[in-house]
């Protein structure tokens, strides 16, 4: 048996593999930790609960929901998978509930199994509020077992998708669009609700397969590179991929090219505000291109940047005021909808902006680019050694090269991981896991000789191996 210091909530939640620590055993011990908690807190209150599309995800909820109810709390369960964003939607429309919990894995690969926590409007939960469920652990799985109520949870979230956005401009389209939910949890539903508008879509990996396939369900090359291929090969006018619990979207266009999410992040934010009418703060994080910050400077928007995690963009949400929240990652959210990430409402919009502006992906990309400047981003992962990893830990606090890519460093953040800024805009990041012996290097210039440059010093900074 798992002893309480095996589990631990990260960023977003407990996540592990199926059958080695992510057992039924281990399952409730969370789950009667969370139920102690909420109960505490509003004592007989209505938690939700839903799952994706991995290997006894349904089966795990109800384990969850048995434990939760058994402590007084109302429970409901999805009578089916559903997106993470649906969960979300319906205990934040929901006046009696207290609070979500959520079984799914997100962008993991197909192995792992998660346990997230959702607070009363739909958010992340805190890191404090996490901190007092891993507190509440006990040494063996509870025994007792309450009742829950089945009910339908997509249903009421794909019709408010269905409102949130212009029906007749989709329609007036004429689309051809490929979908690609990885597997995940938005198969079938983004499908469904764009055929609804009249587009025509070709789904593909849009069955159950609780290994996916073999795929990796996040939405960046190379594992969307079938779908791409397809929308090249097809002439389709473009492509929508959503990841294992569909809160994150990526894109393509006609010709097959990767549209990455701070395209999109930028791309929806011009549509709500020059097609919409709308306005608000754009937050985004540490790690999101310049892009953002240039087109905000063109609307006239304010733009707040936050460390990496989108548990910091919702709590800028929570203050008010916020139109969009956005993360390199491909999570995108509009708190008028929910304070939370949504690939389907991000793949519905982009559709949406297409229609109206009668445009391809590609040409609202270059238009945008014309606005902006150009700039190219890449992000590379790098394993290491765990001694290599600690050695780089403790050297960052000194790192303070005079020049990068031989580009002066003008700035220096060292607010999450380390953030060199540089000249015309471009910069190098370099943040550490801390669940696994892994570097992230992001950067971002003018043009894609620069990016690898910085990339390579990025590198020799972590290994130690520059001058």
């Amino acid at each position: 048996m798992a002893s309480t210091t095996d589990i631990r909530f990260g960023t977003d939640g407990w996540r592990a593999v199926i059958a080695d620590d992510f057992t039924y055993d281990n399952l409730r011990r969370v789950a009667d930790a969370a139920g102690r908690v909420f109960a505490e807190e509003n004592p007989g209150g209505l938690v939700i609960v839903g799952f994706d599309t991995r290997f006894e995800a349904g089966s795990f909820a109800v384990a969850a929901a048995e434990v939760l109810a058994s402590h007084g709390l109302r429970v409901k369960v999805s009578d089916r998978y559903l997106p993470t964003p649906a969960l979300c939607w319906a205990v934040a429309h929901d006046d009696a509930a207290i609070g979500g919990v959520m079984l799914t894995a997100s962008h993991n690969p197909a192995a792992y199994l998660g346990f997230k926590l959702r607070m009363q409007d739909g958010g992340a939960s805190p890191v404090s509020f996490t901190d007092r469920v891993e507190a509440a652990l006990q040494p063996a799985p509870p025994t007792e077992r309450g009742a829950f109520e089945t009910v339908d949870l997509v249903g009421p979230y794909l019709a408010a998708l269905r409102g949130f956005v212009n029906a007749d401009a989709i329609a007036a389209s004429g689309l051809h669009v490929a979908v690609d939910p990885l597997y995940g949890a938005g198969q079938g539903y983004l499908a469904e609700t764009l055929r609804s508008f009249g587009v025509t879509v070709t789904e593909i990996h849009g069955e159950r397969n609780p290994g996916f396939g073999g795929l990796h369900p996040e939405p960046i090359p190379p594992h969307i590179d079938e779908v791409r291929e397809l929308v090249r090969t097809q002439g389709l006018d473009a492509a929508f991929i959503t990841d294992g619990d569909a809160d994150r979207i990526g894109a393509a266009d006609r010709t097959g090219a990767f549209v990455n999410p701070h395209r999109i992040i930028a791309l929806v934010v011009r549509h709500l505000v020059e097609d919409r009418g709308m306005s608000g703060r754009v937050v985004k994080t540490l790690s999101t291109s310049v892009l953002v910050d240039r087109l905000a400077a063109h609307l006239g928007l304010e733009v707040v940047t936050t460390p990496v995690g989108f548990k910091w963009i919702y709590e800028e949400m929570v203050k008010g005021g916020v139109l969009l929240g956005g993360e390199e990652s491909g999570g995108i959210g509009i708190p008028d909808h929910v304070r939370e990430r949504d690939g389907l409402l991000m793949a519905l919009l982009l559709a949406e902006m297409m229609g109206q502006r009668g445009q391809g992906l590609a040409e609202l990309v270059d238009d945008l680019i014309a606005v902006t400047g150009p700039m190219e981003y890449l992000r590379v992962d790098l394993k290491l050694d765990p001694s290599v990893k600690d050695a780089f830990v403790a050297r960052m606090p000194d790192l303070a090269p005079a020049t990068l890519a031989g580009l002066e460093v003008r700035e220096i953040i060292r607010a999450d991981g380390i953030k060199f800024l540089l000249p015309d805009d471009a910069w190098l990041l370099m943040r550490t896991s801390g669940t696994e012996p892994l570097v992230r290097i992001y950067a971002e210039a003018s043009s894609a000789g620069v990016v690898d440059d910085l990339l390579a010093d990025g590198k020799a900074l972590v290994l130690n191996e520059r001058s």
